[in-house]
């Protein structure tokens, strides 16, 4: 049996130790994999900044997230042409060290046939400007944002190594890398005696869990924290898509074609509508649900919330208050398909196989 499944012994023992029957009073604080820093149990994504939130939406935003106690904040150098960055830059300046502050690198920044990728060369002139737009010494966490296949994976870690040694990072992370080159990422850092990775961002939704099958056991057997992003799929598993309205029609699954093609399956649709008559039948939020099942697998350290508004993060941020027992998370779970072993062996998450150790 997988033992992250829902109502393994050791995912009730994580849910057990971390949702208390009792609602939570305030923000929890987590170790980020192994690097010895502690976060809260939410982190919020700033790529609203600067574009669907403009600057003094993103103060009300970032106000909001201080006072319910996040210390964690995740942006990148390509989130609204760099505003994004600029803006929290201003935000933190009075209380940079009280924060963790985690960038990527990767996508395109500019027109030039080098201002993308994970070369060295892109990297020191990428992670050098967004030092530059946030006002700050280092990036406590930099994600690769991509799996660069035009580069030498050796060639991109040495020129992480390089940033590491200066001081300009602290931390190197991945996102959006498969288990498999993650792994490779991790043989080549430790024979060179390079800074280990120190945590993994995927997509992980309730109608989004290929993550389940190789990235989130693979981040709990190698140490690395895992902060999952779209906890709410793009807004799919908010509620609002389920009726027709103003609010439906202008939501990102609307209006951005990325989105729309990423969660553009009637299986997702007809998941989220199920998720949304669970979560009214019970008197829950579905963005407080949606988000506290994200938060409470065991190998995940913190979902990364992302919002226009006030009113969209505070149901997200109310999450933490929401009491995840093994069985409402069983609960959850079955309303989306489980996906399949990486071996596909179907029988031994049944217990029907040769047996177990």
């Amino acid at each position: 049996m997988n033992e992250f499944a829902p109502g393994s012994e050791r995912c009730t023992h994580r849910l057990t130790r971390r949702t208390p029957t009792a609602y939570h009073r305030a923000m929890d604080y987590v170790f980020l994999g192994g690097t010895g820093i502690r976060v809260s149990e939410l982190c919020f994504g700033t790529m609203s900044f600067g574009g669907d939130a403009d600057e003094a939406t993103s103060a009300l935003l970032y106000a909001r997230c201080r006072e319910a106690g996040v210390n964690f904040f995740d942006t990148a150098d390509v989130y609204a042409g760099g505003a994004s960055e600029r803006i929290l830059g201003k935000l933190m300046a009075h209380e940079r060290d009280q924060l963790v502050i985690a960038s990527k690198a990767y996508f395109p920044t500019g027109k030039g046939p080098n201002d993308r990728g994970s070369s060295r060369y892109h990297l020191t002139r990428t992670v050098e400007a967004s030092l530059r737009r946030l006002g700050t010494d280092r990036l406590d966490i930099l994600y690769l944002h991509y799996f660069d296949a035009r580069t030498d994976l050796e060639e991109t870690l040495r020129g992480v190594e390089l940033l590491v040694q200066q001081g300009k990072i602290l931390h190197p992370a991945v996102s959006n890398w498969s288990a498999w080159q993650t792994v490779q990422a991790l043989g080549i850092e430790q024979q060179h005696g390079w800074a280990k990775l120190a945590c993994h961002q995927p997509m992980y939704n309730l109608v989004k869990r290929q993550a389940e099958v190789e990235i989130l056991p693979m981040a709990a057997a190698m140490g690395l924290g895992v902060c999952p992003y779209s906890p709410l799929g793009g807004g799919l598993l908010s509620g609002k898509y389920v009726a027709s309205g103003a609010e439906a029609d202008a939501g990102r699954l609307r209006a951005n074609p990325m989105y729309a093609s990423r969660y553009k399956d009637p299986r997702e649709h007809q998941t989220a509508e199920a998720f949304a008559k669970f979560a009214s039948d019970r008197g829950l939020h579905p963005v407080s649900l949606a988000v506290r099942w994200v938060g409470t697998h065991p190998a995940v350290v913190c979902p990364i919330l992302g919002a226009r508004n006030v009113e969209q993060l505070d149901p997200a941020l109310e999450s933490v208050k929401l009491a995840m027992s093994p069985e409402l998370r069983a609960e959850v779970s079955a309303l989306s398909p489980t996906p399949p072993l990486a071996t596909d062996r179907a029988e031994e998450a049944s217990g029907q196989g040769y047996g177990a150790r």
